[in-house]
């Protein structure tokens, strides 16, 4: 890839994640002015762009995004440093999971409902629950704000190979080799989330697909990849 082709790749990007924030908001899954959304620019993942620190989801643009080195050891230092929280995570996840190219963490409402049961685990009751069959991980440790590279560390080996990463008593964290991709994965878990904590409500026992089924329900969603770009390209043209 030449320097120009570089360039606009970056730019396409920045473009994306900006969006992606305003859409966040949209939905009402934004809360005040924390959460952070990342996406690697490095084949490696050790350069990516993130949030700046406590500016609104509404507000992001493009050129507002920090370019970050996991690095370097002076980026808390500066007085542009981003959320303690953020550079701690994310640029662990970056570092750890290359293949994660985007990483999305917010508190959406019925997603973090679900991560705050006793037992957390999506279960497949219907085609949006089965589609993240077999790719959910689930952290089970809560242990307050995460803004340690302890934490960070602890955050990959719970995601492992999975896409998903359910944080119990705190969010969703979710993944994607695109920022479309990955934004329609946090879009349809937390319509899944909320699928659940509603049937969850009515007090009758759930009808849960045998695991037979829930894995070709998945397998089956695999065809409809290219929903994702074509349904980020509508929300785009609505901000």
């Amino acid at each position: 890839m030449n320097v120009q082709s570089e360039i606009d790749t970056t730019a396409a990007l920045r473009a994306d994640l900006a969006a992606a924030f305003r859409l966040c908001h949209q939905m009402g899954w934004s809360e005040s002015v924390g959460n952070h959304f990342s996406a690697a620019v490095s084949d490696d993942g050790r350069q990516f762009l993130l949030n700046p620190c406590w500016q609104h989801f509404a507000t992001i643009d493009p050129d507002d995004l920090l370019l970050l080195d996991v690095d370097d050891d002076q980026t808390m230092l500066g007085d542009n440093a981003p959320d303690p929280s953020a550079w701690a995570v994310h640029g662990t996840l970056h570092r750890e999971i290359p293949a994660a190219r985007v990483i999305l963490h917010c508190h959406s409402p019925y997603a973090t409902a679900l991560a705050s049961l006793k037992d957390p685990t999506l279960l497949p009751i219907d085609n949006n629950t089965a589609r993240f069959w077999g790719r959910v991980g689930y952290d089970l440790e809560f242990g307050g704000i995460s803004d340690s590279a302890e934490e960070g560390a602890h955050l990959a080996q719970a995601m492992g190979n999975n896409t998903v990463l359910v944080m119990r008593n705190h969010g969703i964290t979710v993944t994607g080799p695109t920022v479309a991709e990955a934004f329609e994965d946090l879009y349809f878990f937390e319509k899944a989330a909320q699928t659940q904590i509603l049937a969850l409500s009515s007090g009758e026992p759930l009808a849960v697909l045998s695991d037979t089924v829930a894995e070709a329900t998945a397998e089956g969603w695999k065809a409809y990849r290219g929903m994702a770009q074509r349904h980020f390209e509508y929300l785009k043209s609505t901000l």
